[in-house]
């Protein structure tokens, strides 16, 4: 199989008719994005509700962007939403399993929604040989097992190949990843089925790799752990920094300009959380047990991801003496910044420690908080940052919203009962925040301020690692 080459090499399809089976995440982005390339998409998904919501212009999702895009594609008619397997896959060239694949209990991979979605194709396509790709985050074997369900539906013991086609795409800025991919991951046991799925890539002129299907399989959890083990190895930093009375935000600084290292995922605070690391973790630990191959590194990744939080409820206690009773405001629900997603959110973690410990806890978000609320029903959110903090105890930065980076510190002060603010993202200057009366709670900051960093950047700042050119 060829290795890596430039989607321009393979000629452009024009338009094709593709269903994407799944109107969660990935699955719509991919389909509006298709859309907007020209190519006629129809959108199936089994959830009914969904589907009149998505017809009458309401997405499930927040994602910046994605509405104008699924308006256009609506309007334009190359996009549309169904229900049914029949009409959505009728005359369509490729289609993309998008669905949902929860952690189960033990941590495994959950592929009902997969299975369920290879049978209703295999029963669908009467006869006809679509090309099959599986978009979702799946562990390796899962292409095989789609083919085998999609032969058990047509008579044979075998179906298709299925090209697994791994998403990339960041919550926040999905819009962006999919039209600027750093690399399109291909893998199948028929490279002109591969080639095929290529040259609906072909306009965005991006690298691809063309692979065996186990090896693209792998490669989605292989990155997604890499990036885990990155925020863990940061927020280990800061608990040695926190003891020495060092600032993990200038190591991260000093760390980050060399180009071996990088500066992305090197920001110490909660942990990781949402929709795609956590569970990739747990899924790959527990591919890797069950094949005899103890991932003890991965192991630790999830344990100091999970301290994190603990840790930062033992400094409040700290600090109030006890948690009991107290009224503690929480800024920020969702997992990240300009999403509502609250899968695996570590405020919500953090608010479920607190709630054990007997604090009152009341929250703001942007936009997740109707996500978080149906999480966690008896959480008090508030309409601004200020009514959230009125009478509270302390303040806790989750999620890092521009917003948070410019809060009013005097009008926040006047509203808590005790100004202990704790900067759970290290977005604040802790300098200004302890001026203005506050104890200060940073993530691997020295207690009392300290220098700061003083940069001196070159005239030419091409040099400098992405991320932090001016």
């Amino acid at each position: 199989m060829p290795a890596l080459m430039s989607l321009s090499m393979y000629g452009d399809i024009g338009s094709a008719s593709i269903c994407i089976v799944g109107a969660g995440y990935v699955g719509l982005v991919t389909a509006a994005c298709l859309a907007d390339m020209g190519h006629r998409v129809a959108c199936v998904d089994v959830d009914e509700e969904k589907i009149d919501r998505l017809r009458q212009g309401c997405l499930p999702i927040y994602e910046p962007g994605l509405q104008p895009l699924v308006e256009k594609g609506s309007a334009r008619g190359t996009l549309r939403c169904t229900t049914s397997y029949e009409e959505g896959l009728a005359g369509a060239d490729f289609v993309f399993i998008a669905v949902n694949t929860p952690s189960t209990a033990e941590g495994a991979a959950d592929l009902h929604y997969v299975r369920e979605a290879a049978r209703s194709i295999g029963g669908a396509v009467n006869g006809r040989r679509p090309i099959v790709i599986n978009k979702s985050t799946v562990p390796v074997g899962t292409a095989e097992m789609v083919e085998n369900i999609l032969g058990a539906q047509n008579g044979g013991s075998v179906g298709p190949a299925v090209v697994s086609n791994p998403e990339f795409l960041r919550e926040g800025s999905a819009i962006h990843d999919f039209f600027h991919p750093d690399r399109i991951v291909l893998g199948c046991r028929d490279p002109q089925q591969a080639a095929r799925v290529a040259e609906l890539y072909a306009p965005l002129n991006r690298p691809i790799l063309i692979t065996d299907v186990k090896t693209a399989e792998m490669i989605k959890y292989a990155s997604n752990s890499f990036l885990a083990t990155k925020v863990s190895f940061i927020n280990e930093m800061a608990c040695i920094c926190e003891a020495l009375g060092a600032d993990v935000t200038q190591v991260a600084l000093g760390m980050g300009w060399d180009p071996r290292i990088g500066p992305e995922f090197l920001s110490a605070g909660l942990g990781y959380g949402g929709s795609c690391l956590p569970k990739d973790v747990r899924a790959l630990i527990h591919v890797a047990t069950a094949q005899g191959s103890p991932a003890h590194l991965l192991n630790a990744v999830t344990q100091v991801n999970l301290e994190q939080r603990q840790r930062l409820v033992r400094r409040l206690r700290e600090a109030l003496g006890s948690i009991r009773g107290k009224c503690i405001a929480v800024l920020g629900l969702s997992f990240k910044p300009g999403t509502d997603d609250v899968r695996d959110a570590p405020a919500l973690d953090l608010i479920r420690l607190l709630q054990d410990e007997g604090a009152a806890v009341r929250a703001y978000d942007p936009c997740a908080e109707e996500n978080a609320q149906a999480a966690l029903p008896e959480i008090s959110c508030c309409p601004d940052p200020y009514e959230a903090a009125e009478g509270c105890h302390a303040l806790i930065i989750a999620t890092e919203w521009e917003q948070f980076r410019s809060l009013d510190l005097a009008r926040l002060k006047e509203c808590m009962a005790n100004p202990i603010l704790a900067d759970g993202r290290n977005i604040l200057d802790p300098a200004r925040v302890r001026e203005h009366g506050f104890t200060y709670l940073g993530v691997g900051r020295p207690d009392q301020t300290q220098l700061h960093a003083l940069i001196h950047l070159p005239q030419d700042t091409s040099a400098l690692p992405i991320g932090q050119q001016t």
